[in-house]
């Protein structure tokens, strides 16, 4: 996908609860690393990532399914909105801990490859949010919910 196509979805699902979705995505993943047929890898009418990362505290592999957005730049945007949780999902805090994660396992349909991932901040946080919500509007939904940011993170190779 390139980011010129078509990426508006509009929610038609509930929102799982928060203890619904570390289960969900463990079935997304176990179902993903054993398929690459469209209907596993576009859940909800897009397409996912599965990210690996290293536990900073457990120093253990974790894996977690992800929707993407494709941005201008033709590159994957995931978004850590954790349905708008007080906090931010372990994935992001484990992603955001260079020194146990200075790169990331990335898992696609077509392959898997590691990539050092960007959080975006300032300027094109905000030039990346407007457009991002503009095509998935339920994440203004979730940011409303809670008083923290909700951090975007760019994945550079992932198309």
């Amino acid at each position: 996908m390139h980011a010129d196509e078509e990426q508006t979805v509009v929610q038609e699902w509930e929102t799982p609860s928060l203890e619904e979705i570390p289960v969900i995505s463990r079935k997304d993943v176990q179902a993903m690393e054993s398929s690459t047929q469209d209907d596993v890898w576009m859940p909800g009418g897009m397409r996912h990532v599965v990210l690996q990362t290293v536990g900073r505290r457990s120093g253990k592999e974790h894996k977690v399914a992800l929707p993407f957005w494709v941005d201008p730049q033709g590159q994957a945007v995931v978004v850590a909105s954790f349905a708008g949780a007080t906090n931010h999902p372990s994935w992001y805090l484990n992603l955001a801990d260079r020194d146990a994660n200075p790169d990331v396992g990335v898992r696609t349909q077509a392959g898997q490859f590691r990539c050092v991932p960007e959080i975006l901040d300032g300027e094109e946080y905000e030039r990346i949010w407007g457009l991002l919500t503009a095509d998935r509007a339920w994440y203004n939904d979730y940011q409303a919910k809670t008083s923290r940011r909700i951090p975007l993170v760019r994945l550079p190779g992932v198309t």
